[in-house]
């Protein structure tokens, strides 16, 4: 038998002390329908959703209301669209009342949601509509023509269209509407067959009533091995895969999202600042199933771009979560409204989906006087692994540690745990791990081994047990032999208080195998290359410092504001740059 190694010995768990529980039992729900009647039943009168929209015209529902219609159209699905169980229906809207209605109603019915970025292209809706089988979608009115453009390439046969406006008061709704079709154009022209959502609950609720109240429970025969969500990954390195996120594991990343924060979670008193998209997996658990669960009012932002869009949430609503990404983050602290009067009642923000720079984490901290807490996870993790303790003094520049009931191992590229305080890649075990990519068992033979996910991330683990991402494995650049990791270099850049944002990429090179180069977005306009390299000489080590310099107006990012670095290798590297200037770096 091998001998046990630091990380099957857990050192982590020595940081959980008496607010994290060191074991969690088995989820108390059956299921995800099961959770989200329990929430109704106890919180019923209380605002569930509010949806924001720039000008502070907003609309709300509470958990009766939205335990009603999901009911409903769970009822619409099953019955007047005759969709089976394990049927996949595609949600595509942003941020608005009518996702947590929408999806909630999907899994009532024992259908799989598949969630969709409304932004795309109508080639990818259709890869996406035929890879995961969908038959149904519901989508926001404003992406209605790229649909109609997709439909004909699919297997869709319903469509159930809703708008951003749906379910806000008689007076509001109109003028918001208005305000999106006639003023600022965002709703097209489209020749789509459809049924609207207010129409769907509609026939839902005729069919209940003829029912004589004989309503079936479509959730039944779910359990937590049943197939909940298919999430897709792949946006930031390839074709996207759909990980297969069952009942259970997001049940399970919910309780240990749960144990990780109860510290600063109240039930039925918090206010959940939403501005990263519901679709995408961080703001689906963290702020709608984890909220949720805990009776949250949820603060809803149908886009957080410009950063303005902001402001009425945080002046109007006592927020005491927030979550997002370093690139909303640096924005926020780049608004005289948000820093001059931070919001009062915050009680901690979380940071996620991409490395937070220490810059902006301390800045942060420093106005609001909330902790901005790190975590890491990915799609197919439901996605929480690890997060820095609330409770107790953080390790800053982390990931923090491991959550209850996850394991965590750091590899060398054969497969051997290494050394503490050596970088290798992280591998996870745990409930909330995904059951495979769909249809893709190569894929899916890939990155989970022998009980374990591959995550392609490499990351460091102290005697603590606290764990540091070093970078993606594919993302490391080998100069002269040395592994030098962008995110240290991108850290040290956003470090200079003219440097809005930076990406750094590695590129071929003729005497070093690969050179470092940094896409900077400046804050300052006075900056130069000289001045930049001067301040990183002071940070990093020579065969570090980038070899070229390039000057954007802005960086390629992902919908939820991760940067795209594979966008910035194949260009040239003045191809979108506003100036540019060479330097090669001592070696």
């Amino acid at each position: 038998m091998d001998a046990p190694t630091a990380y099957t010995l857990r050192p982590w768990m020595g940081q959980y002390g008496q607010h994290i529980a060191h074991a969690l039992d088995a989820p108390r729900h059956a299921h995800l329908p099961a959770m989200a009647d329990a929430a109704v039943l106890r919180f019923a009168a209380q605002t569930a959703f509010t949806t924001v929209m720039p000008n502070g015209m907003y609309g709300s529902l509470d958990y009766s209301q939205v335990g009603d219609m999901s009911n409903a159209f769970a009822v619409y699905l099953r019955e007047v669209l005759k969709l089976q169980a394990g049927d996949r229906v595609a949600l595509q809207m942003p941020n608005c009342l009518s996702y947590p209605v929408v999806l909630l109603g999907v899994l009532k019915a024992g259908c799989v949601a598949v969630n969709t970025n409304p932004m795309y292209t109508a080639a990818e809706m259709a890869h996406q509509f035929n890879d995961s089988g969908a038959k149904a979608v519901v989508v926001v009115d404003m992406f209605a023509d790229k649909l109609e453009q997709a439909l004909p390439r699919t297997g869709v046969e319903h469509v159930v269209l809703t708008r951003v406006s749906e379910f806000f008061p008689p007076v509001v709704g109109p003028i918001v509407r208005g305000v999106m079709k006639y003023w600022n154009k965002l709703i097209p022209r489209h020749g789509l067959t459809f049924t609207t959502l207010p129409d769907a609950l509609a026939q839902g609720r005729a069919h209940n009533a003829s029912s004589a109240g004989k309503v079936a429970d479509y959730s039944l025969d779910l359990n937590h091995d049943s197939l909940a969500l298919l999430q897709y990954t792949g946006g930031t390195t390839g074709v996207a895969k759909g990980a297969m996120l069952t009942h259970g594991n997001l049940l399970w990343n919910l309780a240990q999202m749960r144990a990780m924060s109860a510290s600063h979670i109240q039930d039925g008193r918090e206010v959940v600042l939403t501005a990263l998209p519901l679709y995408h997996v961080f703001a689906f658990t963290v702020n709608f199933l984890c909220m949720f669960d805990a009776g949250a009012r949820n603060i809803l932002v149908p886009n957080p771009r410009p950063i303005q869009n902001l402001q009425r949430a945080f002046e109007n609503y006592p927020i005491t979560w927030v979550t997002g990404v370093n690139t909303l983050y640096n924005a926020l602290l780049g608004e005289e409204w948000f820093t001059a009067f931070p919001p009062k009642h915050l009680k901690a923000a979380g940071g996620g989906g991409a490395a937070m720079h220490h810059a902006v984490v301390e800045r942060f901290e420093a106005i609001t006087g909330a902790p901005l807490v790190e975590g890491y996870g990915l799609t197919e993790s439901s996605p929480v692994v690890c997060f820095q303790p609330l409770n107790t003094q953080r390790v800053r520049d982390s990931i923090g540690i491991p959550a209850p009931m996850t394991d965590v191992r750091l590899v060398d590229e054969i497969g051997v745990d290494v050394p503490v305080g050596q970088p290798g890649e992280l591998l996870v075990r745990g409930p909330q791990v995904m059951q495979g990519y769909w249809q893709r068992p190569e894929d899916t033979a890939d990155v989970l081994k022998h009980g374990w996910l591959y995550t392609g991330d490499v990351a460091v683990m102290d005697e603590h047990g606290t764990f540091r991402i070093v970078d993606r494995k594919k993302d490391m650049i080998l100069v002269s032999g040395f592994n030098v990791y962008p995110n240290e270099i991108e850290d040290a850049l956003s470090r200079h208080p003219k440097v809005l944002e930076a990406a750094v990429v590695g590129m071929p090179d003729a005497k070093t195998g690969e050179a470092v180069h940094a896409h900077v977005v400046k804050r300052d306009p006075s900056l130069t290359t000289e001045e930049l390299l001067a301040h990183c000489r002071t940070l990093l080590t020579g065969y570090k410092l980038p070899a070229r310099v390039v000057f954007r107006d802005d960086l390629p990012k992902t919908a939820v504001g991760k940067i795209l670095r594979r966008e910035l290798r194949p260009a040239a590297p003045t191809a979108t740059a506003t100036a540019s200037q060479n330097h090669t770096s001592p070696r």
